[in-house]
């Protein structure tokens, strides 16, 4: 206290805005992609995108701070390969996307970076740049 009043860079004080029975936001990895998947209409675009989505979501799982058991991402692989297999895809995207599930199935993080990069080079003509920077980013930080 400073002439009987309360210095007030002393008084420490959280002021929420949020209601006590608010949850915390979460975050949406993938934003671009999946927005596009939304928006374009029924087509390869379409497909392209939902199995990019696809596969860079089996990708995370191999990532250090969010990886996956080798068993879990074997049958998430074998999952995601038959899914694969009912979509009406481009002929030249098909094979690069199942490389990447196929590559999740081990422990090697750069195949998997390079799988990413071959879909991305090959699918740039059905993505757009902000998911096509997305999947950039994911190859960036499993290589």
């Amino acid at each position: 206290m400073k002439n009987g009043r309360k210095d007030l860079k002393a008084v420490h004080c959280e002021v929420s805005f949020a209601p006590p029975y608010a949850l915390a936001s979460t975050t949406f990895r993938f934003r671009a992609i999946a927005a596009l998947a939304g928006r374009a209409p029924l087509g390869g675009g379409r497909e392209t995108a939902l199995a990019s989505y696809v596969v860079a979501r089996l990708a995370v799982g191999c990532l250090p701070e969010s990886a996956l058991p080798l068993e879990d991402r074997v049958a998430r692989a074998t999952a995601a390969r038959t899914w694969l297999a009912s979509l009406a895809l481009p002929a030249p995207v098909r094979g690069p996307l199942v490389k990447v599930i196929d590559s999740t199935r081990h422990d090697s993080r750069h195949a998997v970076a390079s799988a990413i990069v071959t879909v991305a080079d090959i699918a740039a003509s059905y993505l757009d740049g902000p998911a096509l920077a997305e999947l950039r980013a994911l190859a960036t930080e499993l290589g």
